[in-house]
């Protein structure tokens, strides 16, 4: 079994600090987006479909995310009067998402909230450590989006206990 050499520890580490952060954030957008009644993950679709009316697919792929898991949340959305489903002009079958006023009303509500949290959390670093990570967080993506992905874990090469 191969090792990790020092890059690789280090970029291991990275990764663990990465989803923590992560979880972090997506506590600390589910506190910003509740006094409206959204979740991180709403807050997410409604961030996409903000400018231009998206298909589910469209925004599942903007986010990284499965379809179905966009598709739950678009109804919810839909369900609670924050975004509406319109023809598309593409597609006869993949409607377009679309914000309603009071989904404008919502995404308006956290953004200034989220401006005032960004701004607190912000002040205790600086400039330049701010956009390192920035950029380490991109060249991180870009090297991961570069990487073949296999459909299929390599049943001898996997580092993961089976049953």
């Amino acid at each position: 079994m191969e090792q990790l050499n020092s890059h690789g520890l280090a970029f291991s580490e990275l990764v663990i600090e990465v989803f923590r952060a992560n979880g972090l954030l997506l506590a600390a957008g589910d506190d910003l987006a509740r006094p409206v009644g959204l979740t991180s993950a709403r807050w997410q679709v409604l961030g996409v479909i903000e400018h231009e009316p998206s298909s589910v697919a469209q925004v599942a792929r903007a986010m990284g995310l499965a379809r179905q898991s966009v598709q739950q949340t678009a109804d919810s959305l839909a369900a609670d009067g924050l975004i509406t489903f319109e023809e598309n002009p593409r597609h006869r079958r993949s409607k377009l998402m679309a914000l309603t006023p009071q989904g404008h009303a919502a995404l308006d509500h956290v953004a200034r909230c989220q401006a005032e949290w960004a701004n607190r959390i912000a002040e205790r670093m600086t400039l330049t450590e701010l956009n390192a990570a920035i950029e380490t967080l991109r060249k991180v993506g870009r090297e991961l989006g570069a990487e073949p992905r296999e459909a299929e874990p390599r049943e001898q090469e996997s580092a993961w206990p089976t049953r």
